[in-house]
This record gives C-alpha cells, sequence and structure tokens, in this order.
C-alpha cells in the first residue's frame, strides 16, 4: 500500500505542476537531458549583438530569446519579434519579452508568417514545429541567416514507444537532417552547417514522466493519466526497482543562409 499511495503521490504531482512556457527548471533532481555541444542559447546570443532586426519563431514562453537577448547587452537589435501560436504561451511570453522592447505575435504555426518580405536579417527558433523553409526564404533580406536548433528523427522514442507500441518507419525517420536540408535547399537557402547529435535522457520517478508528457504535447498527442495508468504503474515499479528510465533526445542545428542576388 505504501508504493500505492507513492505511484497516486508522484502522479498528482506530475498532474498538477503548470505546462505553459519553456522553463524546465521543475524537472532538476527529477530528470535530466544531456545538451548539445554547440550551446544554442549562446550562440544565437552572439547572432543578435550583430544582427539588425531579428525573429524569434514559434517562442514558446520567451524563455531561450530572453535568455539570448540577456548575453547581448546594449548592443542588441534595433527590432526583435517573436511569434507563439498557443494562446498561454503568447501571454507568457509577452510579459517576459516586452521589457525588452520584443514585440509578440500570435500566430498559428501553420500559417504564413505575418511579416513583410525580407524584413529579417536573422530569424531564429528553438524545437519549431515544423519549419516552413518557403516562409523562412521570404521575411530574410538577402545575406540574412536562420540559425535554430531543431528537434531530430525519433527523439525520446524510448518513452513514446513505451506508451504507444513500435511506431512506422515513416514516423520513426521524421525530422530526418538530410530531408531538411534538401526542403532548405529547394526554398533558395544555403545550408552552411548542419550537425545532428543523440543525448541521454534520465527520467528519476513518474512524476517528470507525467509532466513531460503533459508538457511536451506531441510525445504521446492526447496524453491524460487515466488511459496509460497501467503503463504508468508500471514503469513506476520499473524505476523504483532498476532505476532511472533512460531515453534519447535527437537535436540538430540549422545555421542557414539567404543567398545575396
Amino acid at each position: 500500500m505504501t508504493e500505492n499511495r507513492s505511484f497516486e503521490r508522484l502522479v498528482a504531482e506530475g498532474v498538477a505542476v503548470p505546462t505553459e512556457g519553456w522553463d524546465f527548471s521543475w524537472f532538476e533532481g527529477r530528470a535530466t537531458e544531456a545538451r548539445p555541444s554547440w550551446g544554442y542559447a549562446p550562440s544565437a546570443g552572439e547572432r543578435l549583438a550583430r544582427a539588425e532586426a531579428a525573429l524569434d519563431i514559434q517562442t514558446g514562453g520567451g524563455e531561450v530569446l530572453d535568455f539570448a537577448l540577456g548575453r547581448v547587452g546594449e548592443a542588441g537589435p534595433v527590432l526583435v519579434a517573436a511569434t507563439e501560436g498557443w494562446p498561454p504561451n503568447v501571454a507568457k511570453a509577452t510579459a517576459l519579452l516586452r521589457p525588452r522592447g520584443v514585440v509578440v505575435v500570435a500566430a498559428p504555426d501553420d500559417v504564413p508568417l505575418p511579416f513583410a518580405d525580407e524584413a529579417f536579417d536573422l530569424v531564429l527558433s528553438r524545437h519549431p514545429v515544423r519549419p516552413d523553409w518557403a516562409e523562412i526564404a521570404r521575411v530574410l533580406r538577402p545575406g540574412g541567416t536562420y540559425f535554430a536548433q531543431h528537434v531530430g528523427p525519433s527523439s525520446v522514442f524510448e518513452l513514446v514507444e513505451y506508451f504507444l507500441g513500435r511506431q512506422p518507419d515513416e514516423v520513426r525517420g521524421g525530422r530526418d537532417p538530410e530531408r531538411e536540408r534538401t526542403d532548405a535547399e529547394a526554398a533558395g537557402l544555403e545550408v552552411v552547417d548542419l550537425r545532428a547529435e543523440r543525448l541521454r535522457m534520465e527520467f528519476h520517478d513518474i512524476a517528470a514522466v507525467v509532466h513531460f508528457l503533459r508538457k511536451v504535447v506531441w510525445m504521446v498527442p492526447g496524453f491524460t493519466v487515466e488511459p496509460y495508468e497501467p503503463q504508468l504503474r508500471s514503469l513506476h515499479e520499473r524505476i523504483e526497482k532498476e532505476g532511472p528510465f533512460v531515453a534519447h533526445s535527437s537535436r540538430q542545428l540549422f545555421d542557414v543562409r539567404k543567398p545575396t542576388l
């Protein structure tokens, strides 16, 4: 009975944590993820220091852009805008980024960007749902740069497939970096640098699993506790007996340039 109460308490904790934004500090001590070697946020700050007009696509709660701008100081771009499609994150990003003079625009992820042609010399994005290369090319000035960290293929699929079973090969191979390179080049862009890494993740309790699946909604679409209670309970018992559940995230860095005319 002690273990059952522990399971129920942990699940309740995972359900109670707010999911807005991309602040993952709650996971400290409960889950870990190795970071890519390239250090996206500090590198984005270096790019911002050299930009005149910058756009951050799908900014989430604005945390990554805020960190990057904090590295710039007074030498940042004259204009910075960000887009976000999920209303709770729009509000969170607006509150966080307004003091830095950033305009946050509510824009769904699957519609054209609400900006004029060649409006920006730098476009950033961290973990976009799906890069719209034609739109990125359209809003970039000639010589401008798209600098982004994407989620790669089969990311955290050890966890996904624990709940959903083996996924089709076309799903496992989605977000392939070479396919994204081809799509970027088809939009008239030049891929200057492309790097990919797989990174160890550990989930130390079932609360971390529950919160992660609630927060990263595309992992197990429509996830709620009730339909998956047997799998969650079994995984809780496995973690208690064997230690952390290990998975691997997949990340890729794109440094892309729009050629000058």
